[in-house]
C-alpha cells in the first residue's frame, strides 16, 4: 500500500507526499475587499516550505454576497485573483501544489468574523455592513438572519460563478479546485433534508437535492478542462436523525464522479448547532474509510489527526488516499518535515536554509549542523 509520502499523481498534477494543508479560513481581510494580504502570503508559504505536498487555501467566496463573513477572501474579480497569484508562485517554488476552496455561504453568510470585532457574533445587519442572505429555502440556520430563497434563474447564475471563479483560480495558479459542499454551506444546504423544503427539482428526492451540486461540477469540469483535479468537500453525515447521510452522501459521490470530480474530501456536520459529536483521534477517518469502499471514489480524510504515525497508518490501512490536517500545520508549519524526520523518511525537498537543523544521522558529524 503508499505511504505518507509517497507521491500521487490526480490528471495532469503529481503531488509529492500525501500530507496535505486542510484549508483554514483567516478572517483577515480588514478592509473587506476579499484580496489575501501579505498575512496569507506568510500562512501558507511557511507551510510550503515546511513540507506539505498539496496547500487548500481558505474558502474563498464566487460572489461578494456568498462570504461568510466581511473578513472573508474571494475570488470573484481579477484584483484578487492577481494577489492569489503572487502567493500561488512562492508556493510552487518551495515544491508544493496549491488548490482553492471555492465556496458560498448561503443562509451562513454576512456573520460577525471569529476575531477582532469587539466579541461580537451571529448575524451582522445590514446597517453593520453585512447583507441579505440566500438559501434554497427560507430556514434560518439558528441565531441567524432568515435567508431568501433562491430562484430558479439566481441558481443557475450561481452555477455559472462557480465555474468563472474556477477559471479565474486556475489563471492564478492554482493547481486544483475544490468545492466547499460541507460545514452547512449552500451547496450542502441544498444536499440536506434539514435545510433544503423545495418542492420543484432542486428539492425533494436525494436526485433533485444533488441537483445544484452536480451541475456546478459538470460548469466546473467544462470550464478548467481535462487536466485539472476537482475535489469536492462533503458533510458526509449531519449527525441527524433525518439529515443527510453516509449512504446518501456514497450515493452523490459515484453520480459527482462521473460527472468529472477526482476526490472526495470527507468531513461532517455544520448544517445546524447545538449536535452531539464524539470527537477524538481521527474521529472522521472511519466516515472517509467507508465512502471510499461504498462509492469507489478516491477520498482525503480530516479531523484530529495531529501524529506521523497516526497519518502515516491512514494510508498504509488504505483508510484514505490522502490525511487533510489543519490544526497541527497551523501550532507547526514544517509539520511534514517533522513527520518525515520522525518516520525516517529522507526528502529531497528539505530546504536548504533549514539543512543544520535537520536532526543529523547517528554519528555524523556534529560540526556540520553548528550554527553559522
Amino acid at each position: 500500500m503508499p505511504a505518507l509520502f509517497d507521491p500521487i499523481t490526480l490528471r495532469d498534477v503529481e503531488i509529492r507526499n500525501r500530507l496535505w494543508v486542510a484549508p483554514m479560513c483567516q478572517y483577515t481581510i480588514l478592509e473587506w475587499d476579499g484580496v489575501p494580504r501579505d498575512w496569507h502570503f506568510v500562512h501558507l508559504g511557511a507551510m510550503a516550505a515546511g513540507g506539505a505536498g498539496l496547500i487548500v487555501v481558505e474558502a474563498s467566496a464566487i460572489v461578494p454576497d456568498g462570504r461568510i463573513s466581511p473578513a472573508d477572501t474571494g475570488i470573484w474579480n481579477d484584483t484578487q485573483a492577481t494577489a492569489w497569484a503572487k502567493i500561488t508562485a512562492f508556493l510552487h517554488a518551495q515544491g508544493a501544489k496549491v488548490g482553492i476552496q471555492l465556496a458560498h455561504a448561503g443562509r451562513k453568510a454576512s456573520t460577525w468574523p471569529d476575531w477582532g470585532y469587539g466579541g461580537k457574533t451571529g448575524s451582522m445587519s445590514d446597517e453593520e455592513g453585512g447583507w441579505e442572505t440566500v438559501a434554497p429555502s427560507e430556514l434560518p440556520y439558528p441565531d441567524h438572519r432568515t435567508p431568501r430563497s433562491l430562484s430558479r434563474a439566481e441558481i443557475h447564475d450561481l452555477v455559472e460563478s462557480f465555474a468563472a471563479a474556477a477559471t479565474r483560480a486556475v489563471r492564478a495558479g492554482f493547481d486544483v479546485i475544490e468545492l466547499h459542499g460541507a460545514h452547512g454551506y449552500l451547496i450542502h444546504q441544498f444536499l440536506s433534508p434539514l435545510a433544503n423544503s423545495r418542492v420543484d427539482d432542486y428539492g425533494g428526492s436525494v436526485e433533485n437535492r444533488a441537483r445544484f451540486l452536480l451541475q456546478i461540477v459538470a460548469a466546473v469540469r467544462s470550464a478548467i478542462g481535462e487536466n485539472v483535479p476537482l475535489f469536492i468537500r462533503l458533510s458526509a453525515t449531519d449527525w441527524v436523525i433525518g439529515g443527510w447521510d453516509e449512504e446518501e452522501t456514497a450515493t452523490v459521490a459515484g453520480w459527482a464522479k462521473l460527472a468529472g470530480a477526482d476526490l472526495i474530501d470527507v468531513s461532517s456536520g455544520g448544517i445546524t448547532s447545538g449536535v452531539p459529536i464524539q470527537v477524538g483521534p481521527g474521529y472522521q477517518v472511519p466516515l472517509a474509510t467507508r465512502l471510499k469502499s461504498r462509492a469507489d471514489v478516491l477520498v482525503s480524510a480530516v479531523g484530529a489527526i495531529t501524529t506521523p504515525i497516526q497519518a502515516d497508518s491512514i494510508i498504509r490501512a488504505d483508510q484514505a488516499d490522502a490525511v487533510m490536517i489543519a490544526r497541527e500545520f497551523s501550532r507547526d508549519p514544517h509539520f511534514a518535515l517533522r513527520a518525515a524526520h520522525e518516520l525516517g523518511v529522507e526528502l529531497s525537498y528539505w530546504p536548504p536554509q533549514y539543512v543544520r537543523t535537520h536532526w543529523p544521522k547517528e554519528g555524523a558529524k556534529q560540526s556540520a549542523f553548528n550554527d553559522g
